[in-house]
Protein backbone atom coordinates (compact mmCIF):
# COMPACT_ATOMS: atom_id res chain seq x y z
CA UNK A 1 0.00 0.00 0.00
CA UNK A 2 1.42 3.69 -1.33
CA UNK A 3 1.93 6.35 1.48
CA UNK A 4 0.97 9.34 0.42
CA UNK A 5 3.74 12.27 1.83
CA UNK A 6 1.80 15.89 1.83
CA UNK A 7 5.27 18.13 1.36
CA UNK A 8 6.94 20.50 -0.08
CA UNK A 9 10.70 21.08 -0.98
CA UNK A 10 12.14 21.81 2.74
CA UNK A 11 13.92 20.38 5.41
CA UNK A 12 11.55 18.99 6.74
CA UNK A 13 9.51 17.51 3.86
CA UNK A 14 13.48 15.85 3.25
CA UNK A 15 13.71 14.11 6.51
CA UNK A 16 10.83 12.05 5.47
CA UNK A 17 11.26 11.60 2.28
CA UNK A 18 15.27 10.18 3.07
CA UNK A 19 13.74 7.56 5.75
CA UNK A 20 11.12 6.48 3.47
CA UNK A 21 13.28 5.20 1.12
CA UNK A 22 15.65 3.97 3.36
CA UNK A 23 12.72 2.27 4.96
CA UNK A 24 11.84 0.81 1.42
CA UNK A 25 8.42 2.04 2.01
CA UNK A 26 6.68 3.05 -1.27
CA UNK A 27 5.10 6.11 -1.59
CA UNK A 28 3.70 8.50 -3.22
CA UNK A 29 4.41 12.65 -3.05
CA UNK A 30 1.49 14.83 -2.83
CA UNK A 31 2.89 18.83 -3.44
CA UNK A 32 1.48 21.67 -1.16
CA UNK A 33 2.74 24.57 -2.16
CA UNK A 34 3.63 27.06 0.96
CA UNK A 35 4.31 29.65 -1.25
CA UNK A 36 0.47 30.07 -2.21
CA UNK A 37 -1.10 29.22 1.03
CA UNK A 38 -2.12 25.94 0.24
CA UNK A 39 -0.82 24.39 3.56
CA UNK A 40 -4.06 26.47 4.72
CA UNK A 41 -6.54 24.55 2.32
CA UNK A 42 -9.31 22.69 4.49
CA UNK A 43 -8.47 19.32 2.93
CA UNK A 44 -5.07 19.96 4.19
CA UNK A 45 -6.27 21.21 7.84
CA UNK A 46 -7.66 17.75 8.29
CA UNK A 47 -4.40 16.31 8.01
CA UNK A 48 -2.28 18.41 9.62
CA UNK A 49 -4.35 21.31 12.14
CA UNK A 50 -1.26 23.24 12.81
CA UNK A 51 -1.07 23.72 9.09
CA UNK A 52 2.55 22.57 8.75
CA UNK A 53 4.09 19.88 6.27
CA UNK A 54 4.79 17.80 6.23
CA UNK A 55 1.82 14.99 6.89
CA UNK A 56 1.52 11.95 5.86
CA UNK A 57 -1.44 9.35 5.40
CA UNK A 58 -0.78 5.54 5.72
CA UNK A 59 -3.74 3.26 3.95
CA UNK A 60 -2.64 0.18 6.07
CA UNK A 61 -2.09 1.88 9.24
CA UNK A 62 -2.48 0.17 13.03
CA UNK A 63 -4.75 -2.40 12.64
CA UNK A 64 -5.05 -2.10 9.10
CA UNK A 65 -7.06 0.94 8.87
CA UNK A 66 -6.10 3.84 6.79
CA UNK A 67 -4.47 6.99 9.41
CA UNK A 68 -2.83 10.67 9.11
CA UNK A 69 0.30 11.61 11.05
CA UNK A 70 1.31 15.02 10.74
CA UNK A 71 4.79 17.06 12.84
CA UNK A 72 8.19 15.12 11.24
CA UNK A 73 9.25 13.55 14.63
CA UNK A 74 6.05 11.80 15.40
CA UNK A 75 5.84 10.69 11.73
CA UNK A 76 9.76 9.44 11.86
CA UNK A 77 8.76 7.89 15.19
CA UNK A 78 6.04 6.10 13.28
CA UNK A 79 7.75 4.81 10.58
CA UNK A 80 10.03 3.44 12.76
CA UNK A 81 7.55 1.59 14.78
CA UNK A 82 5.77 0.63 11.88
CA UNK A 83 8.76 -0.85 9.92
CA UNK A 84 11.01 -2.08 12.91
CA UNK A 85 13.94 -0.38 10.68
CA UNK A 86 16.07 2.84 12.58
CA UNK A 87 14.10 3.11 16.24
CA UNK A 88 15.83 0.49 18.36
CA UNK A 89 13.92 -2.11 19.99
CA UNK A 90 15.39 -2.04 23.78
CA UNK A 91 14.10 1.03 25.93
CA UNK A 92 17.27 1.99 26.34
CA UNK A 93 18.68 2.02 22.89
CA UNK A 94 15.46 4.14 21.99
CA UNK A 95 16.69 6.80 24.64
CA UNK A 96 19.53 8.39 22.46
CA UNK A 97 17.51 8.52 19.73
CA UNK A 98 14.55 9.73 21.67
CA UNK A 99 17.08 13.16 22.76
CA UNK A 100 18.41 13.54 19.54
CA UNK A 101 15.27 13.44 17.65
CA UNK A 102 13.65 16.11 20.12
CA UNK A 103 17.23 18.08 19.82
CA UNK A 104 16.83 18.73 16.31
CA UNK A 105 12.88 19.67 16.91
CA UNK A 106 13.55 21.85 19.36
CA UNK A 107 16.46 22.92 17.97
CA UNK A 108 18.34 22.73 14.76
CA UNK A 109 15.26 23.40 13.04
CA UNK A 110 14.10 26.37 14.62
CA UNK A 111 17.02 27.95 15.14
CA UNK A 112 18.07 27.37 11.57
CA UNK A 113 14.90 28.37 9.96
CA UNK A 114 14.92 32.14 11.74
CA UNK A 115 18.31 32.36 9.82
CA UNK A 116 16.26 31.29 6.83
CA UNK A 117 13.77 34.03 7.63
CA UNK A 118 16.17 37.05 8.49
CA UNK A 119 18.65 36.28 5.34
CA UNK A 120 15.91 36.66 3.13
CA UNK A 121 15.04 40.02 4.14
CA UNK A 122 16.02 42.76 2.48
CA UNK A 123 16.32 45.79 5.08
CA UNK A 124 19.68 45.83 6.21
CA UNK A 125 18.41 47.19 9.74
CA UNK A 126 15.94 44.51 10.06
CA UNK A 127 18.52 41.75 9.17
CA UNK A 128 21.29 42.41 11.21
CA UNK A 129 19.96 41.81 14.87
CA UNK A 130 18.49 38.39 14.31
CA UNK A 131 20.88 37.48 11.93
CA UNK A 132 23.59 37.85 14.74
CA UNK A 133 21.36 36.27 16.94
CA UNK A 134 20.21 33.22 15.31
CA UNK A 135 23.48 32.35 13.28
CA UNK A 136 25.22 32.20 16.56
CA UNK A 137 22.65 29.95 17.77
CA UNK A 138 22.32 27.82 15.07
CA UNK A 139 26.94 27.21 15.07
CA UNK A 140 26.24 27.00 18.67
CA UNK A 141 24.18 23.85 17.67
CA UNK A 142 26.41 22.38 14.71
CA UNK A 143 28.97 22.38 17.53
CA UNK A 144 27.24 20.41 19.41
CA UNK A 145 26.81 18.27 16.69
CA UNK A 146 30.33 18.32 16.32
CA UNK A 147 31.05 17.53 19.68
CA UNK A 148 28.58 14.45 19.64
CA UNK A 149 29.73 12.85 16.73
CA UNK A 150 33.18 12.68 17.81
CA UNK A 151 34.07 9.11 17.83
CA UNK A 152 30.80 7.64 17.24
CA UNK A 153 28.90 7.36 12.87
CA UNK A 154 25.84 8.04 13.95
CA UNK A 155 24.49 10.26 16.56
CA UNK A 156 22.45 7.51 18.70
CA UNK A 157 24.57 4.72 18.14
CA UNK A 158 23.14 2.67 14.91
CA UNK A 159 21.72 4.53 12.02
CA UNK A 160 18.29 5.98 13.16
CA UNK A 161 15.61 8.08 12.45
CA UNK A 162 17.40 11.07 14.25
CA UNK A 163 19.96 10.68 11.98
CA UNK A 164 17.01 11.78 9.06
CA UNK A 165 15.50 14.47 10.96
CA UNK A 166 19.07 16.29 11.57
CA UNK A 167 19.88 15.70 8.12
CA UNK A 168 17.05 17.46 6.57
CA UNK A 169 18.51 20.64 8.51
CA UNK A 170 21.95 19.64 7.61
CA UNK A 171 21.34 19.71 4.13
CA UNK A 172 20.31 23.39 4.20
CA UNK A 173 23.83 24.03 5.40
CA UNK A 174 25.05 26.84 2.44
CA UNK A 175 21.88 28.62 3.51
CA UNK A 176 23.14 28.54 6.90
CA UNK A 177 26.20 30.41 5.84
CA UNK A 178 27.91 27.28 7.59
CA UNK A 179 31.11 25.43 6.15
CA UNK A 180 31.28 22.15 6.83
CA UNK A 181 35.44 22.03 6.59
CA UNK A 182 34.57 23.60 10.37
CA UNK A 183 32.73 21.11 11.85
CA UNK A 184 34.92 17.95 10.96
CA UNK A 185 33.09 15.46 12.31
CA UNK A 186 29.62 17.12 11.17
CA UNK A 187 31.29 17.07 7.49
CA UNK A 188 32.19 12.93 7.90
CA UNK A 189 28.75 12.07 9.07
CA UNK A 190 26.96 14.44 6.22
CA UNK A 191 29.20 12.99 3.74
CA UNK A 192 29.00 9.74 4.55
CA UNK A 193 25.18 9.66 4.43
CA UNK A 194 24.76 11.37 1.88
CA UNK A 195 26.61 8.95 0.19
CA UNK A 196 24.19 6.25 0.80
CA UNK A 197 21.65 5.41 -2.32
CA UNK A 198 18.56 5.79 -0.39
CA UNK A 199 19.60 8.85 0.70
CA UNK A 200 20.30 9.87 -2.32
CA UNK A 201 16.94 8.84 -3.79
CA UNK A 202 15.34 10.88 -1.19
CA UNK A 203 17.13 14.10 -1.48
CA UNK A 204 16.54 13.96 -5.24
CA UNK A 205 12.48 13.25 -5.11
CA UNK A 206 10.89 15.74 -6.67
CA UNK A 207 8.52 17.59 -3.45
CA UNK A 208 7.52 20.55 -5.55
Amino acid sequence: MTIELHTWNTPNGRKISVALEEMGLPYKVVPVNITKGEQMAPGFLKLSPNNKIPAIVDPEGPDGKPVSIFESGAILLYLGEKTGKFLPKSLAGRIPVYEWLMWQMGGFGPMPGQVHHFIALENEQDRAYGLKRYMAETRRLYGVLDHRLDGRDFVAGDLSIADFAILGWAWRHPRHKVELAEFPNVKRWYETLMARPAVKRGMEAKLD
